[in-house]
């Protein structure tokens, strides 16, 4: 299981550093154009066809995809006031090491 808090950590730090997208259409786009190098989404979206596509499109493009718990959490780590269903990180910025990290538990499941 994937540590949420050095997740969401990595979403604020590339927010400040960075670049992200917020929502799952932004997200969507960075995907698909090859710009994300991150994406979280939230497990308690509904419905959940708003999100169900992520980790194929992910596991197409070679992308890191996460699955959060709460998407206020998601919301909050992304810097708006209300809670979102998904975050592209394009730009990592000082996020780099910990995405890096993470990719590595990643590949060890």
């Amino acid at each position: 299981m994937v540590d949420e808090s050095k997740v969401l950590e990595a979403v604020e730090i590339a927010r400040n550093t960075g670049k992200i997208r917020k929502g799952s259409n932004e997200a969507t786009k960075a995907i698909e154009k090859g710009e994300a190098k991150l994406v979280v989404y939230a497990g308690d979206i509904s419905p959940k066809e708003i999100v169900m596509h992520f980790p194929l499109l992910c596991k197409d493009k070679n992308v890191l995809c996460v699955e959060i718990s709460k998407k206020e959490d998601l919301g909050a780590a992304a810097g708006i006031p209300v809670s979102t269903s998904a975050v592209a990180i394009v730009k990592e910025g000082d996020a780099k090491a910990i995405i890096e990290s993470l990719a590595n538990e990643n590949n060890q499941e």
